[in-house]
C-alpha cells in the first residue's frame, strides 16, 4: 500500500498519513484546521515487514483502509492538544 505523509505548520512532531498524495477528502476539516498548512514529507510503500519509527505499520494500513487517514501524534505528553481525535 502506497501512502503520503504530511506535516502541518501548527503541530510539531505530528504527521498525517493519507493513501493518495494531496487527497484529504476523508480527513475531517477540524483536523486539517488544527494541523494548518500541510507540507509533503515523503511517500512510501507500506508493505508487510516495513517498520516505522513511531507508528505500527499494520495499524497505519488499517486506519488508511477504514478511515482514509492515520494521524501520528507526538509522545503522550502533548496529546491533550488534540481533543476528540
Amino acid at each position: 500500500m502506497q501512502c503520503a505523509i504530511y506535516k502541518g505548520d501548527r503541530k510539531t512532531d505530528t504527521y498525517l498519513y493519507v493513501e493518495c498524495e494531496d487527497d484529504f477528502s476523508r480527513v475531517p476539516d477540524s483536523l486539517l484546521q488544527l494541523l494548518g498548512n500541510l507540507e509533503l514529507v515523503m511517500t512510501l510503500e507500506l508493505h508487510p515487514g516495513r517498520t516505522l519509527a513511531r507508528a505500527d505499520p499494520d495499524q497505519v494500513r488499517e486506519h488508511l483502509r477504514s478511515q482514509g487517514f492515520y494521524l501520528q501524534m507526538p509522545p503522550d505528553k502533548d496529546r491533550a492538544e488534540f481533543p476528540g481525535i
